[in-house]
């Protein structure tokens, strides 16, 4: 997978803004586009976050899985 809608690089932002940018982006992507989150730390609680706030709306596959760097490939249904 080599086609991303939008890419973010997480650790640019403060913690406290992430997540909000993070659903920021995948809110404006169209169906069936990709984004690219990349982070210096395994997103699992985005992953939970996207579960209850998004359900079904959204595909998680995981790119890269650390020690440094985890990259996710967020797809919007």
């Amino acid at each position: 997978m080599n086609q991303f809608a939008a890419k973010i690089h997480a650790p640019d932002y403060p913690p406290r803004d992430r997540h909000p940018a993070i659903f920021r982006l995948f809110d404006s992507l169209k169906p069936g586009e990709v984004m690219e989150l990349v982070n210096d730390h395994d997103p699992r609680p985005l992953h939970y976050q996207f579960m209850m706030e998004r359900p079904d709306q959204f595909t998680w596959e995981y790119l890269e899985e650390g020690p440094d760097v985890w990259r996710v490939a967020i797809g919007k249904k």
